[in-house]
């Protein structure tokens, strides 16, 4: 295969993994901030959901960088 297309596809890939978790980790946050003002009787709980959230967001995120990585090494 071509090294070039393996490296662009690559880089196209962890980019648009990366802006689409950065999009998801802002748009919970804001959700989050947003409930914890209506109700700040729960905000510990509200908070212990959002870094659960924030994790698997990342997870997601990561396995679009091995992927990638797995690309660029591999073939």
């Amino acid at each position: 295969m071509d090294k070039g297309m393996i490296a662009l596809g690559a880089g196209l890939a962890i980019a648009v993994a990366a802006g689409l978790a950065a999009l998801a980790i802002g748009t919970a946050s804001g959700k989050a901030f947003e409930s914890m003002a209506k109700q700040p009787e729960v905000s510990g709980k509200i908070q212990g959901l959002l870094l659960v959230a924030i994790v698997f967001i990342e997870a997601c995120a990561i396995y679009a960088l091995v992927v990638s990585l797995l690309l660029l090494f591999v073939f």
